[in-house]
Order: C-alpha cells, then sequence, then structure tokens
C-alpha cells in the first residue's frame, strides 16, 4: 500500500511541474559570434552529457565576432555591423519554455572602425571595445535597462614594436577586460608587445591611461584571463604561440612577469603554414589553464601550480575541427566547447577536474565560421 501510494504521488509531482521546468533543467544557454553566417548563433549545452543542441540564429548582425554579458545575464552586447556601420549592439535576452532569443535594445558606432572584443564591468556601468584595425579602444556608458546611453571615448594607442614588421608596425589592441575589482581595465595590445592599463572612473564611464607591462618581444599578446585569486595574470601571446605568466599587485594595479612558457614546441610547428594561438581560459577551480592553437589545431592543458602560478603542461587536445579561433568552459567546469572557425563546427569535451585532461564527447554541430563561444558574464 505505501509502494502504491508513493508511486501515484510521484506521478502526481511529475504532472504539476510545467515542461518549461523540465526544459531547462540541466540545460545552459551558449551564444556563439560569427564570422560568416548571418549574425549571432544560439544552442544549448546538456550539463549533463555534454551534448550540443543545433544552433539557431538567433540575431542578424554583420560578422559579430565577439560577445559579453551584462553581469545581470539579461543584456548581450556584440561587436559587428548594422547597416554598414560598425558598432557595439545591445540585444535584451527573453527566455520563453527553456530557450533564449535576442530583441534588439540599441546600438552605438565604435568611433574608429570595426572591433576585435568587447568586454562589460561586473557592476554593468562601463562597456568598452578594442579596435583592431584602427588601433583604439572605445569607451560606452551603459544605461540601467543595460541599453548603450553614450560612447563617451575613442582612446589611440601608438608606436608598433616592429619585431615583427607584418603584424607589428602599428598598434593593434585585441582584448578588453577589467580587474576584479573594476578599478582598472587591460587592453593587451598585438602590435605594441604590451598590456596597456587603464584607471577605470565608472561613474563617468571613462578610462584613465594607468601604466602598462611590457610581452615578449614579437610576443603579440592577444588575450588574457584573471586567476580566481586575482593574484596571477595569464596573457596568450599570438605570435609566439605562448602564454606569459604575471604576478598583479591589485592595490598598485601592476603586472610583473615571471614566466613564459610555449603552448606548442617550435619543432611540431614546423610544417604548418599558419600557426598563432587564440584564446586562454582559467578553469573555475583554479588548478588549470587552457589555450588554443590555430595550425596546429589543438588545446593545450595547463597545470597551475598553487604557490606560485606558474605553468606546466599536462596534454594537448586534438580540437576536432579546423582552426579554433575560440572555445570556452562550462559553468559548472565539467565541459569544454572549442569552436572551429574554418571547419564550422562547435565540438564538446569533458573536463576531467581532478586531472585536467580532456576527453572528445563526440558532440560536435555545425555553426557558421565561430569567433566567440559564451555563457555568461565574464
Amino acid at each position: 500500500m505505501v509502494t502504491r501510494f508513493s508511486s501515484l504521488f510521484a506521478v502526481l509531482l511529475l504532472v504539476s511541474i510545467p515542461s518549461s521546468l523540465f526544459a531547462q533543467l540541466g540545460k545552459s544557454d551558449v551564444w556563439i559570434g560569427t564570422g560568416g553566417g548571418k549574425g549571432i548563433y544560439y544552442t544549448q549545452l546538456n550539463a549533463n552529457n555534454g551534448r550540443l543542441d543545433t544552433p539557431v540564429l538567433a540575431a542578424e548582425i554583420s560578422r559579430p565576432g565577439f560577445l559579453a554579458m551584462h553581469p545581470n545575464g539579461k543584456v548581450l552586447y556584440s561587436i559587428g555591423a548594422l547597416e554598414g556601420t560598425a558598432v557595439a549592439a545591445a540585444y535584451a535576452i527573453e527566455r520563453d519554455k527553456g530557450k533564449s532569443t535576442l530583441r534588439l535594445l540599441n546600438s552605438q558606432d565604435t568611433g574608429d572602425g570595426g572591433s576585435a572584443h568587447i568586454a562589460v564591468d561586473s557592476a554593468g556601468r562601463l562597456l568598452i571595445t578594442a579596435q583592431y584595425g584602427g588601433g583604439s579602444v572605445s569607451a560606452y556608458k551603459l544605461a540601467k535597462d543595460g541599453s548603450i546611453a553614450e560612447r563617451t571615448q575613442v582612446i589611440e594607442h601608438e608606436g608598433g614594436s616592429n619585431v615583427n614588421p607584418r603584424r607589428q608596425s602599428a598598434p593593434h589592441p585585441h582584448w578588453t577586460g577589467f580587474s576584479p575589482d573594476d578599478r582598472f581595465a587591460f587592453v593587451p595590445d598585438l602590435g605594441l608587445d604590451k598590456v596597456v592599463i587603464y584607471r577605470v572612473d565608472a561613474d563617468a564611464a571613462k578610462l584613465t591611461p594607468h601604466g602598462s607591462a611590457d610581452l615578449p618581444p614579437g610576443g603579440g599578446p592577444r588575450h588574457m584571463k584573471f586567476h580566481k585569486n586575482g593574484k596571477w595574470v595569464y596573457v596568450l601571446n599570438e605570435l609566439t604561440l605562448s602564454v606569459t605568466v604575471f604576478d598583479y599587485d591589485a592595490e598598485a594595479g601592476k603586472m610583473t612577469a615571471k614566466q613564459t612558457i610555449p603552448t606548442v614546441p617550435k619543432e611540431q610547428l614546423l610544417k604548418e603554414k599558419f600557426k598563432s594561438c587564440s584564446e586562454i581560459r582559467v578553469h573555475r577551480n583554479g588548478q588549470f589553464v587552457y589555450a588554443a592553437n590555430r595550425g596546429h589545431d589543438t588545446i593545450t592543458a595547463f597545470r597551475v601550480n598553487a604557490e606560485t602560478g606558474e605553468l606546466s603542461v599536462i596534454e594537448r587536445e586534438f580540437v576536432r575541427g579546423a582552426t579554433p579561433r575560440n572555445f570556452n568552459l562550462s559553468p559548472s567546469g565539467s565541459w569544454l566547447l572549442a569552436g572551429g572557425q574554418d571547419s564550422n563546427t562547435l565540438a564538446s569535451f569533458q573536463v576531467d577536474s581532478s586531472t585536467g585532461e580532456l576527453s572528445y564527447n563526440r558532440s560536435v554541430v555545425n555553426a557558421p565560421s565561430p569567433i566567440c563561444v559564451l555563457f555568461q558574464h565574464e
């Protein structure tokens, strides 16, 4: 009798739960910035088995490339072009029955052509973009609803290291981001071989030059990430396929280099006609760092020394695609999604949280020239 009652109660409980709730259980939204197709694409990751849904078009915008998310999770930002003008665009994220869609809120001209990267601070007050071709950084004030109130600045970088004359004869800002306390903004500049550091005035939504950190000559700094302890910074050098590790003084806003380690041995790159690094990520447990290698088409997994933050190689995993322009780790840290720019693919890998090793999950879907993979505010 107890068994029959328990079974009946379970059935009634299942009937009473809305189907929309079941759709959301174990699912993570994934937003894909692209260099092809019609705009921003959307899929979902099953957090239980790492399977991906078929990506669908979420918003039409020309070459959206990189994306960012408001800390409230309700607004998505994109670089790209609307009606032929290079812009930063804001989209409201609207959810229904376990799925998400985008609605354009507004956009603002970058003031200096197409952008390579976009980021928003953790308070949702300031948006910044990096213009690779224009050699500049733009700042924007955000409204309370997450829309872009105005562009407040366009700051031009100057110079060039000229170590690599073809790529470094002029400034090329390639990434934007903020310190954990939002007091400073950071812009790795591939052309300067520097990370340019700015003080942040969130009230005015403006940046003031603060200093810079030097990278190895000819390294071509592309992207960077903070360790979760806020004491270490990892800068990815695109041209030399390496990672430079820095100590970070949060009070002074100063970076001090202490290690540079290759992502791939030079002898393994001799036959590659094209080779460069693209993206770097720190695992949420702080024990591992991952970097993507285009041409070699691998993700390098590094172990983090718990005392120093320095890196040692664990393995290199083939991405099951061509030209990994970007990848990201799921919010749980259990899955890694690698986008193949030239293979038009997004592949799923399981992350071993104890060893840092990656295992291909045999889930791969098609998206046009994926350039950015985004789960949440970063």
